[in-house]
């Protein structure tokens, strides 16, 4: 008779353990164990508990292949949910084989395990545990299925599949079983004092292993709530109309000062300070070196010699490679939106902006259309105060759209959900590059969910706040994905393809090549163990199937997007592209103080003098209820990113300072953003 020593080891979160019957079955070459129940005096599967059993056979199994959960109804207690961490079996002869689970397995099921070594397709053999990969990834896809949320549109999770599913089949990463198909159900309605639509369904029947967990949940209330209730108690929730005056906004989060948010306040309206936000703002991806001006925006050497000076001219600083612009053409065609009865408008400008001796970057001209010409003027920092700040204020207001809907939203949230979807549908837990990449997915899905439910659902965040609204911001993100290709993924070629590789104080840049290197170090040791050359990656048929899925869901099969060559290069090209794109903290979207989601005014401005009266009469309406998600999410990003090892966000001088301070503002101090010491951000879970 043969004996295995078996350790069960059970979450350390709220509400992992169980009441449950857990029983095991051991397969290994030489046969399997009989199912035995694993069963002491007492309550078993508490939360962080490891509890050990001795599983006895008749003879030697051989080396371990599977190991079967089986999780079933003890007496009259309700089902509920179990987290297993993971599960240690040592044979009688010291062998140590390790199960890891790390999972939630709700309601009734059996469950399979693999030994913790990763190992793709091809190094499988057995047909025992090729059937076991294929059925594991079927299972996968029933529950896990894509949905075309809008044309042009990456392929999202579609969330009914959670709740088509039976309660006794509930779904756990390694569950054979397939899924039932039910009928369809929509959820739109209103929460009480909640003034927008959700879809309270996709929240409610979110997959257990992609949900928020309890600490998350509640970290994003503790931040959230406070803010709203002291909105709410000084009538900022329900106020309507529009800010009558800019010293209103100072007053909306009056008790939660800082530093930064003091000094955007006070420095907002500085040319030094807007073009420094094109560096290390929240949106650091706009600027194009320029050799020669477009036709589109025909400035003159005339209009800006008087901020060049005589040493210099327009054409020279455009062949020393100091002009730049930020081109906002996306937003040309985009359709408007009405708020509260109120017509809604939308600037499409082109700034200029020079790399002045000094090293500064200061905005030269702005037009606020696509199309020159009469109608639509050229502002120079030579015109009046307001007339500038008007232009500079619509530039702003165009900054916002396209980073929060593209740069943000798609290219951080939507593609990245794809990513994660198709790791989820096509490798198994044992393939390499699943064990690689699925820690860095954690709460995408969730965070994605809750989004549409809330911002994009119709009557949401987007149609009650915005100048576009929904419509607006489908019509943003599918053209933004039409115009996307694989190179704005990778830092360094998007770097040298906009020019901005020398360009000084671009810490955006510094520290994202330093993080990159440190990903591309270590993803490349890792993938190159299992896949020492370009064929050992087209063998693998999960592979793949993979980037097969990435090219049609993420990408929509465009050529021109050069995604499908993932498949013909080594993989470490898109693992370290993708996890760098997964390593961005949430933006500082509430430092944005020059910034507004929605003006009422047109963007059709003549070069006349605007007294302050006209300024205020831009001012959005008073939608409290953004500030206070911008306030929850900015907060949580700050904590995080304080807590990551290496460099703690303080300039050399010891001033706590933020990325949308200036360094020579800093007391001299170099600004040094946290986060790129990689040790705990990359380790190889």
């Amino acid at each position: 008779m043969a004996v295995y020593r078996v350790s069960v080891t059970t979450g350390p979160y709220l509400m992992a353990g169980t009441l449950d019957n857990i029983s095991i079955t051991l397969v290994g070459t030489c046969g399997e164990s009989p199912k035995q129940l694993l069963d002491h005096l007492g309550r078993d599967f508490t939360r962080g508990s490891v509890q050990k059993y001795k599983v006895r056979c008749s003879a030697e199994l051989g080396e371990l292949l599977l190991l079967r959960l089986h999780k079933e109804r003890y007496a009259f207690f309700p089902k509920d949910s179990w987290y297993c961490s993971y599960i240690c079996v040592t044979a009688h002869d010291g062998t140590l084989s390790h199960f890891p689970c790390y999972q939630w397995i709700e309601g009734y099921c059996t469950i399979e395990l693999r030994p913790g070594t990763a190992r793709t397709v091809c190094q499988d053999s057995l047909p025992l545990l090729l059937d076991h990969r294929k059925r594991e990834i079927q299972a996968r896809q029933e529950c896990y299925r894509w949905k075309v949320y809008a044309p042009g549109f990456p392929g999202i999770v579609d969330v009914r599949s959670f709740e088509e599913m039976e309660s006794n089949k509930k779904f756990a990463l390694t569950k054979t079983a397939p899924c039932a198909d039910q009928g369809d159900s929509s959820g739109n309605r209103y929460l009480p004092g909640f003034p927008m639509k959700i879809d309270i369904p996709s929240l409610l029947h979110v997959e257990p292993n992609i949900r928020y967990s309890a600490t998350k949940t509640t970290s994003l209330l503790f931040n959230a709530i406070p803010a709203s209730l002291g909105m709410k108690l000084r009538g900022l929730l329900d106020r309507k109309g529009s800010w009558k005056k800019l010293d209103d906004i100072r007053n909306i989060f009056w008790c939660h000062k800082t530093f930064t948010s003091e000094y955007v306040t006070e420095h907002w309206h500085e040319d030094h300070f807007f073009g420094y936000q094109y560096l290390n703002g929240v949106n650091p991806v706009m600027l194009h070196c320029l050799s020669s001006l477009p036709r589109k925006l025909p400035v003159t050497n005339d209009m800006v010699a008087p901020l060049l000076g005589s040493a210099t001219c327009l054409q020279t600083e455009l062949e020393r490679g100091n002009i730049f612009l930020a081109d906002y053409w996306i937003l040309a065609e985009v359709p408007v939106h009405c708020l509260n009865g109120s017509q809604q408008y939308v600037a499409a400008p082109l700034c200029l902006l020079w790399l002045n001796p000094q090293g500064a970057l200061v905005p030269l001209a702005i037009q606020l259309s696509q199309t020159p010409g009469p109608n639509s003027p050229i502002f120079l920092p030579t015109d009046s105060d307001w007339d500038w700040m008007v232009a500079k204020t619509w530039v702003r207001n165009s900054e916002f759209l396209v980073h929060e809907n593209n740069t943000h939203f798609l290219c951080t949230h939507l593609l990245c959900e794809a990513f994660a979807i198709a790791t989820l549908r096509q490798l198994p837990l044992c393939h390499p590059i699943y064990k690689l990449l699925l820690p860095h997915t954690r709460y995408t899905l969730q965070v994605n969910i809750t989004a549409r439910a809330a911002l994009l659902n119709p009557e949401g965040f987007a149609d009650q706040v915005t100048s576009i609204g929904r419509q607006g911001l489908l019509y943003l993100m599918s053209t933004g994905l039409a115009h996307f290709t694989y190179t704005n993924f990778c830092l360094p070629d998007s770097l040298r393809a906009r020019g901005v590789l020398a360009i000084p104080n671009y810490h955006y840049r510094d520290d994202g090549l330093k993080i990159w290197a440190a990903i591309e170090s270590f993803v490349s040791e890792i993938v190159s163990y299992y896949y020492p050359s370009d064929a050992s990656v087209q063998q693998d048929s999960e592979l793949q199937a993979w980037v097969g899925e990435i090219f049609a869901q993420a990408f929509l099969g465009r050529e021109s997007s050069a995604a499908s060559r993932l498949g013909n290069l080594p993989i470490l090209y898109s693992l370290k592209d993708f996890r760098f794109w997964l390593s961005h903290c949430h933006p500082w979207d509430l430092h944005m103080k020059t910034t507004s989601h929605h003006y009422r005014m047109t963007s059709g401005l003549t070069r006349v003098i605007y007294p302050i009266a006209i300024l205020h009469g831009l001012l959005p309406w008073c939608h409290c209820n953004i500030w206070c998600i911008l306030w929850a999410l900015d907060h949580v990003a700050e904590a995080s990113v304080s807590g990551c090892s290496g460099r703690k966000g303080k300039a050399q001088s010891g001033t706590n300072v933020h990325p949308l301070v200036p360094p020579a503002l800093a007391r001299g101090g170099r600004l040094s953003l946290p986060g790129t010491s990689l040790s705990r951000d990359v380790g190889f879970s």
